[in-house]
C-alpha cells in the first residue's frame, strides 16, 4: 500500500457540459508531481450514477466525449503513480429517477438520504434488490477493461430497511417485518451478500486486487466487517465533523487488527464538495504526519473541477504534506504498536452484547481516548476479540457490565498480572447481583443525585483538595472489605427542581461523606460516574487529574513512556522489529475554533527541550532523530532510557536503534 494517496472526487452534473475539457495528461502529471502523489483514486462511477468512460453496463457522462478514466490511468501509470478506481455503490441518482423501488425505506415509506425527490439530494439503494445485479455488472466491466490498482465501493454497510423487497424476504422466511431481531439478521445477510458478490466479481477477473467497502467508519468490535476489505481506509476529515478526537479513536483500534490501513483527510476547509475551500498547509502537515505516528498510510481528498483541470494551489497545499511524508517513509513500514493500556471499546462491547449499533462519536469512547491523548499513555483500543496479554491495564469506560464471555476474558487478563479501571456502571454483573470484580466496593445502586461531587484523599498536581463537580451519572457503593478509600462522594443538598433549587446551575455539596467515589481492590480501581462521558461533555481538570492518578497507580513503575509533552501534545511509540528499532513519534498541535465550530490548526509553534523517558532492557546502540539522520545523547540506567529533543515543530520522530 502506498503512503501517499490522493481521493480524487469527481461526483459532477449531468447539468454541466464539457466534462473533461480541460484535461492534460502532461498537467495531470504535473500536479501529481507537485503534490509528491505516489498513488490517487479516480472515478469510474459518481454519485450522480454516470460513468466517464465508455460503457455498456452503465451511461457515460452526456457531457462526456472521451474516456476520461483510461486518459487519467494512462498518465499516472507512465510516472509510477498507482490508480485505484472508484464506484459509487450506495448512491446512483440516475438510476434512483429510473428504479425508486429499489431504495432503502424506513418503516414511514421514507426513503435515505434524501427524503423526497423534491429537494435536492441523493437517494440510497438497498442491496436487497436488483441494483445489485446492476452494480456487479459495472464493476466488473472495470475490472476487465481498465488497468485498476484497486476498487473502492462508496456508501455501503449494514443498512436498515423496509423496502418491499425487504418486505417480501423476510415474510418468505416466515417472519414478519415487526420483528426487528429478524429484520437485524436479514439486513446483516443483505451487506454479507453484497460483499461478497462484488468482492468475487473483482477477484474473478483479478485475484487479489485491493477491494474497500466505505461506510465512512471501522465498527469497532466487527472484525467480520473489516475483513470483507482487503485493506482499510479510516475516513476521517476533522474539519467535516469528525473531529481532531476521532482519527486516533479509530486508528488505535484499526492497528490492532493485523491489516494494512490509511488515514483519509481532505484539503477541504470544512469536507467533500467543497470547490474552493482550503486548509492551512500546517494542518495537512500535522494530519498526515498523525496518520504515520498511528501506523497508518496517508489519504487526502479532492475533487476534480469538471472540466477536469487539476488545481494547481490544492496539489501545492498537498505537496507541502507528501514531501514530508516522503522522507519518513522508511522509518513508517511494518510497524507494530506499543502500548500499556488497552481501552475496551463501549462500542466494540455493545456489538459483542448484541445489543446493537451504539453512535460511533459516543462520550464515553471519545472522552477516555481525550484523556489518555493529552496524558501522553500509551495505549490502543481494543474488542472483545483482542489478546490482552500484553496490556498492564484494561480500561472498562462507564457503561460496560460484565457478560459471561468478558468474564472468563478479565479473569484471564487478572491472573496474569493485570489491572482493571472501571467507571461507573462498567464491572457490574449484567444479572443486577453487583460487582463482577473485586474493585473494592459493593454497589448499592444509581445516585439520586445529578451532579454530585468526588473528593479525593489524595491532592491533584494542579489543584488543592476539594469537593469536585462531576455531571454526569453516578453510582453509590460503599467499601467492601479489603477494599482501599481513594477518595470520597459527596451529595448535594438536593437536585434543581422548582422549590428546590440554589444559585445559576447546581446545588452545592453537603460536604457530608456519601460512600466510596473512588476505590482499589484486589482487581484494579474503581470511580463511581461516567467520568469519561463526563471528560468529553466538560472536559473538567479535576476529572482527568483523577483518572491519571488512578491510572499512574495501576501502572506502577511499569510505565513504559513519559515525557513532559505538553497536554495539547501527541506520542505513540511504534516498533519495526525486522529493523530492530523503536520509532517514537511526537506532534504538537493546537486545534482552535473559527466560525461555527470549525476545528483549525494554523500556527505549528515550537517546543524546546522535550524529554522523554522509555523503560527497556534491550541494549540500546544509538538514538536518532529522524528523517534528519542526527543522533541524540542518550543514557541508559536501570532499564530506562532517557533522551531530550532539543527543538521541534508539529511532527518529530526519534528512533530508538537496538
Amino acid at each position: 500500500m502506498k503512503f501517499r494517496q490522493v481521493h480524487l472526487d469527481f461526483h459532477t452534473s449531468e447539468a454541466i457540459e464539457g466534462i473533461g475539457r480541460d484535461f492534460s495528461k502532461q498537467q495531470f502529471q504535473e500536479m501529481l508531481k507537485t503534490g509528491h502523489v505516489d498513488s490517487i483514486t479516480i472515478f469510474s462511477k459518481c454519485h450522480h450514477g454516470w460513468a466517464y468512460h465508455p460503457t455498456t453496463a452503465n451511461e457515460m457522462h452526456p457531457g462526456l466525449d472521451f474516456d476520461l478514466l483510461g486518459a487519467q490511468i494512462e498518465a499516472a501509470h507512465e510516472i509510477g503513480v498507482k490508480t485505484p478506481v472508484y464506484l459509487s455503490a450506495g448512491l446512483d441518482e440516475r438510476l434512483a429517477r429510473k428504479h425508486p423501488q429499489w431504495l432503502i425505506r424506513n418503516q414511514q415509506e421514507v426513503i435515505s438520504w434524501t427524503g423526497d425527490f423534491m429537494t435536492p439530494g441523493y437517494h440510497q439503494f438497498c442491496m436487497n434488490t436488483p441494483y445489485l445485479d446492476v452494480l456487479a455488472q459495472q464493476v466488473e466491466e472495470v475490472v476487465k477493461n481498465y488497468d485498476a490498482d484497486g476498487i473502492f465501493l462508496d456508501i455501503v454497510g449494514v443498512r436498515e430497511c423496509y423496502c418491499q423487497y425487504c418486505v417480501a424476504d423476510i415474510r418468505e422466511r416466515g417472519s414478519d417485518p415487526r420483528n426487528l431481531e429478524d429484520m437485524r439478521k436479514l439486513w446483516e445477510e443483505t451487506y454479507a451478500r453484497y460483499a461478497k458478490r462484488m468482492n468475487d466479481t473483482v477477484h474473478a477477473v483479478k485475484p487479489g486486487l485491493p477491494v474497500f467497502h466505505n461506510s465512512s467508519h471501522v465498527d469497532r468490535g466487527r472484525r467480520d466487517l473489516a475483513h470483507v476489505n482487503t485493506h482499510l481506509e479510516l475516513e476521517s476529515l476533522p474539519t467535516g465533523g469528525w473531529g481532531y478526537d476521532h482519527f486516533p479513536l479509530s486508528a488505535r483500534y484499526a492497528q490492532t487488527l493485523g491489516m494494512d490501513f490509511l488515514g483519509m483527510t481532505g484539503k477541504f476547509h470544512t469536507s467533500w464538495g467543497e470547490f474552493g475551500g482550503y486548509k492551512h498547509p500546517n494542518a495537512l502537515r500535522y494530519e498526515a504526519a498523525l496518520s504515520l505516528a498511528n501506523g497508518a498510510r496517508c489519504s487526502i481528498g479532492d475533487q476534480l473541477h469538471p472540466g477536469g483541470k487539476m488545481d494547481l494551489a490544492t496539489y501545492t497545499l498537498i505537496g507541502e504534506a507528501y514531501r514530508e511524508v516522503a522522507a519518513k517513509e522508511e522509518w513508517c513500514q511494518d510497524t507494530t504498536g506499543i502500548a500499556d493500556i488497552a481501552l475496551l471499546s463501549l462500542e466494540a462491547a455493545s456489538w459483542a452484547a448484541g445489543d446493537g449499533p451504539i453512535p460511533q462519536h459516543n462520550k464515553h469512547d471519545t472522552g477516555a481516548v481525550r484523556i489518555l491523548l493529552e496524558g501522553n499513555y500509551l495505549f490502543n483500543v481494543v474488542d472483545l476479540e483482542a489478546d490482552l496479554a500484553s496490556y498492564k491495564v484494561l480500561i472498562l469506560p462507564d457503561e460496560i457490565q460484565i457478560t459471561a464471555q468478558l468474564k472468563t476474558k478479565l479473569d484471564d487478563f487478572i491472573a496474569g498480572g493485570g489491572k482493571i479501571l472501571a467507571t461507573g456502571r462498567s464491572g457490574l454483573s449484567v444479572d443486577g447481583s453487583g460487582f463482577a470484580l473485586d474493585l473494592g466496593v459493593t454497589w448499592q445502586g444509581i445516585s439520586a443525585f445529578r451532579p454530585s461531587y468526588l473528593r479525593p484523599s489524595f491532592e491533584l498536581p494542579s489543584l488543592r483538595t476539594a469537593s469536585f463537580v462531576i455531571y454526569t451519572e453516578g453510582q453509590d457503593a460503599v467499601l467492601s472489605p479489603g477494599g482501599t478509600l481513594l477518595g470520597s462522594k459527596e451529595n448535594s443538598y438536593f437536585n434543581r427542581d422548582l422549590f428546590t433549587f440554589c444559585s445559576h446551575q447546581h446545588t452545592p455539596s453537603d460536604l457530608q461523606e456519601a460512600g466510596a467515589g473512588i476505590a482499589e481492590g484486589r482487581d484494579g480501581i474503581y470511580v463511581a460516574w461516567h467520568v469519561f462521558e463526563d471528560y468529553a461533555v466538560k472536559g473538567s481538570l479535576p476529572v482527568k487529574e483523577i483518572i491519571y492518578y488512578a491510572l499512574d497507580r495501576l501502572l506502577g513503575n511499569h510505565k513504559s513512556l513519559n515525557t513532559n509533552l505538553p497536554a495539547q501534545g501527541v506520542t505513540t511509540l511504534q516498533a519495526q522489529p525486522a529493523s530492530k528499532r523503536w520509532v517514537n513519534h511526537l506532534l504538537y498541535a493546537s486545534p482552535v475554533r473559527r466560525g461555527e465550530g470549525v476545528e483549525i490548526i494554523e500556527d505549528l509553534l515550537p517546543l524546546m527541550n522535550t524529554e522523554v523517558t522509555l523503560v527497556t532492557t534491550e541494549q540500546v546502540k544509538d538514538v536518532y532523530l529522524a528523517p534528519q539522520n542526527e543522533s541524540l545523547p542518550f543514557n541508559q540506567v536501570d532499564g530506562k532510557l532517557s533522551y531530550t529533543v532539543p527543538l521541534w515543530a508539529c511532527h518529530q520522530m526519534v528512533v530508538i536503534q537496538f
